[in-house]
């Protein structure tokens, strides 16, 4: 197994299951996808991929469709993706995706985070290139061979494949997501869930007591509203 798979055991482990959460994403993720593909899910694969995605959560359908609804409305508050970039203590790069309609509002609600924290906010790429930015889909387990589809699927962008459970889980990089949707869904394939992830490409083993430091500013970051993701090189 590869680094994506380790990934994804690790972060399964995590509190991502806050249910309101979760909610919370999906929903400025429908708004993004509506403001920039329109409504119809049929010709915005954005959307589509979305919906999924609730699908995946169990969001109630009544609630996607209000939410796409509510997207739709011009009077609406789009949301903008900013990415912020820092350091924990003991030298732990952090990457941080929000979505948010207030930039300054973000901006200062990050940034005494780390200050309270004993981190540092950085500049635009200051740790980016310490992760890799990949797409991953996943798909129902049956009828599949797993090492037949990964020959099939390489040609379209698929750098890692394995089975999780019920499901496959395919891994590729960030600019391979429009080809893989569109040959599953050429394939028939059904598209369980799909997203995007940061992978660190080295980690850094802590002290207990170095981990309750970094985790501590960790949760103060999670916690924010307009936070959609949080990546980090602390070895899980």
């Amino acid at each position: 197994m590869g680094r994506a798979f380790e990934f994804r055991k690790a972060r399964k482990m995590k509190r991502w299951s806050a249910m309101a959460k979760t909610f919370t994403r999906i929903g400025k993720d429908i708004v993004m996808a509506v403001k920039e593909g329109g409504p119809n899910p049929e010709t915005n694969s954005r959307l589509r991929a979305v919906i999924q995605n609730a699908k995946a959560a169990n969001m109630p359908k009544d609630n996607v469709e209000r939410a796409i609804k509510k997207a739709s409305d011009k009077d609406t508050a789009n949301f903008k993706e900013v990415l912020f970039e820092g350091y924990a203590p003991h030298g732990i790069a952090i990457l941080i995706e929000t979505a948010t309609d207030n930039n300054n509002r973000t901006v200062a609600n990050i940034r005494s985070y780390f200050n309270k924290c004993n981190g540092a906010l950085g500049t635009q790429g200051s740790v980016e290139f310490m992760f890799d930015h990949t797409c991953n889909f996943r798909i129902p387990a049956d009828g599949q061979d797993v090492e037949a589809l990964e020959l099939e699927m390489i040609d379209f962008g698929v750098e890692e494949i394995f089975a999780d459970e019920d499901s496959i889980i395919m891994y590729a990089p960030f600019e391979s997501f429009g080809a893989i949707q569109k040959e599953l869904e050429n394939r028939g394939i059904d598209i369980l869930s799909s997203g995007f992830e940061r992978i660190p490409q080295i980690t850094k083993e802590l002290t207990p007591e170095q981990v309750a430091d970094v985790e501590k500013l960790l949760e103060k970051i999670e916690e924010d509203d307009d936070v959609m993701n949080v990546y980090h090189t602390m070895k899980e």
